[in-house]
């Protein structure tokens, strides 16, 4: 798979949306995933400006096939939240009406945010594989950040949102955070066999991407060894 694998990590405010305070502020990052001999496509995560990363989409000759969605919040895939708006799912349905791939947890929240219709939504669940052409994308169901954030594992790759930064982990004090259920998602992660490369859903670090074995190493989320001490220190 791997020469077939398409793969790109794109910055907010470098690599698209430049310009756009917000999303130069965020250091958001959306992937693009895709099948290089169908040509078939998935975007990560769109938000601020849709249209550039369907511009990247053309640029390489993909074809957007459908969206993965790590969570709900406005800066991974746009909508109305606590005060401010920005463009995503509804601006690139307008455009490319294919289907987003959520966690059955996340549908409604998704929905409110976003306005979309709930039948633009594909709702999953937990191990579930959308393929991609030839390339498998399984979903991990990893609730804390969010009730139904998600990641994506696909060959030697974990898309990890919100859930997992290479230093940190996502707010658990927002609506529909759960500090108990980041200690058991992020506990789930770091037995993933194989020894993926970690990409974030933002750029917290000075790196992009990392061995999952160094971020278990580095990252302080990892140290509490039980649900007591990580309450004690996080809860």
């Amino acid at each position: 798979m791997q020469d077939r694998l398409y793969f790109r990590q794109l910055l907010s405010g470098r690599d698209f949306a430049v310009g756009d305070a917000i999303a130069t502020q965020m250091v958001n990052f959306a992937y693009l995933i895709g099948d290089r001999e169908t040509r078939e496509a998935v975007v990560v995560d769109p938000a601020y400006a849709v249209g550039d990363l369907l511009d990247v989409l053309a640029a390489d000759d993909m074809r957007l096939t459908g969206v993965l969605a790590t969570h709900h919040h406005p800066d991974h895939v746009g909508g109305s939240m606590m005060g401010f708006t920005l463009a995503g799912l509804a601006e690139l349905l307008a455009r490319e009406p294919v289907p987003v791939h959520v966690n059955r947890a996340e549908a409604e929240w998704v929905r409110q945010v976003t306005g979309v219709s709930a039948t633009d939504l594909t709702s999953h669940d937990h191990d579930d594989v959308v393929q991609v052409g030839e390339i498998p994308i399984r979903l991990l169901h990893t609730p804390g950040h969010t009730p139904g954030s998600q990641c994506f594992l696909l060959d030697g790759r974990l898309v990890a949102g919100d859930t997992l930064f290479l230093e940190g982990c996502g707010r658990t004090d927002f609506p529909g955070g759960d500090a108990e259920a980041m200690y058991h998602s992020l506990r789930a992660l770091a037995d993933l066999p194989g020894d993926p490369v970690v990409f974030p859903g933002h750029q917290y670090s000075p790196e992009s991407s990392a061995a999952l074995s160094s971020v278990r190493r580095d990252n302080f989320v990892y140290r509490p060894k039980s649900i007591e001490e990580w309450k004690r220190l996080f809860g």
